[in-house]
């Protein structure tokens, strides 16, 4: 336990919980701590703020710095800050989230502090209340999901229906019907059919398909009815 008296300082953080997509699967990136308490546990990629920089710049140097990544488009979502949440002394933390290709970053990660991707259901226990920021994040990234095509960033430039699929069945943990979640997609008039199929996932293949970008922006709303009651994951 604390104690605290009137003049106690607080420190101030940013822990960036950065999701990651490799085609198939959506994972977490999480770090080894480098100090006591709970040295060499999994953590998620965070560090103290510098008196000189913003919760931004410390965040994007506290991931450079821990993963290698840089460049990464981050998102501030919450502040945690529960009095016992840190047992040294009392912290708040500034969180951030993302959600990157993970091939596109693949060459950028370093080994220093052994930053490693787990599947969302095989995650280790974390650090103090890492567990809940992850919780917290996940709520937000479905959130997001459901209002902004934010998941077509993650796709290459052509993709099949089933890796569509397998992305939204990915951040919501659950498994949607194959047909309906086709039929929804193409009734929104912005994928285009390409000629090639995909042969290495079926023997069948599957047709490979592109976003129209000439009409998403001013209809990307069309892809807000893929996810079913969307406020149930939340």
């Amino acid at each position: 336990m604390h104690k605290y008296s009137g003049e106690t300082r607080i420190l101030v953080a940013t822990d960036c919980i950065i999701f990651g997509f490799d085609g198939a699967n959506i994972k977490l990136l999480l770090v080894q701590r480098g100090l006591e308490p709970e040295k060499h546990k999994w953590s998620l990629i965070g560090g103290f703020i510098k008196p000189t920089e913003s919760p931004e710049d410390a965040a994007n140097r506290v991931l450079e710095l821990r993963t290698g990544l840089k460049n990464v488009y981050m998102e501030q979502f919450q502040v945690f800050g529960k009095p016992e949440r840190d047992p040294v002394e009392r912290t708040l933390s500034v969180a951030y989230f993302a959600l990157i290709d993970i091939h596109k970053y693949e060459a950028q990660l370093s080994e220093e502090y052994h930053p490693e991707w787990f599947l969302l259901n095989e995650m280790p226990d974390l650090i103090f209340d890492h567990n809940e920021m992850v919780r917290f994040a996940k709520r937000q990234l479905r959130y997001k999901a459901a209002l902004h095509p934010i998941l077509f960033q993650l796709l290459p430039e052509k993709f099949t229906i089933p890796q569509l699929q397998a992305l939204y069945e990915g951040v919501y943990q659950t498994k949607f019907d194959d047909r309906n979640f086709s039929r929804k997609l193409l009734s929104t008039g912005l994928l285009v059919k390409l000629p090639e199929k995909d042969k290495l996932s079926s023997k069948k293949g599957a047709f490979y398909y592109k976003l129209d970008q000439s009409h998403y922006e001013e209809n990307f709303e069309k892809f807000l009815n893929l996810v079913p009651n969307p406020d149930k994951f939340f």
